[in-house]
């Protein structure tokens, strides 16, 4: 499957929905930090993520540091933010429980 940049007025509208997340400046992708209870929640979320990634592959961009995890969210393919991304976002928010 071909992903294809989701144009800006479409995407503003797309981070709405999505809270906590936002446009990442001077590049076009989407970023959001989480905060678990303790470095295991943390790994656990991205060990669940990683498998999510895989099946999709599409893999996030992403740090960690003991309890907290940031995330950046482009799809290199399109050049941009595509439909990917907000998929993702969407299974990460459900899994951290947001």
């Amino acid at each position: 499957m071909t992903a294809h940049k989701i144009p800006e007025t479409e995407r503003t509208a797309l981070l709405q929905s999505l809270p906590g997340w936002q446009s990442v400046p001077d590049r076009d992708a989407i970023c959001r930090n989480f905060k678990f209870k303790d470095f295991n929640a943390a790994f656990g979320f991205m060990s669940r993520v990683a498998l999510k990634a895989e099946q999709m592959n599409h893999h996030p961009e992403w740090f960690n540091v003991y309890n907290r995890v940031e995330v950046i969210l482009t799809t290199h393919d399109a050049k941009g933010v595509s439909a990917l991304d907000i998929e993702m976002a969407r299974f990460m928010d459900e899994l951290a429980g947001q």
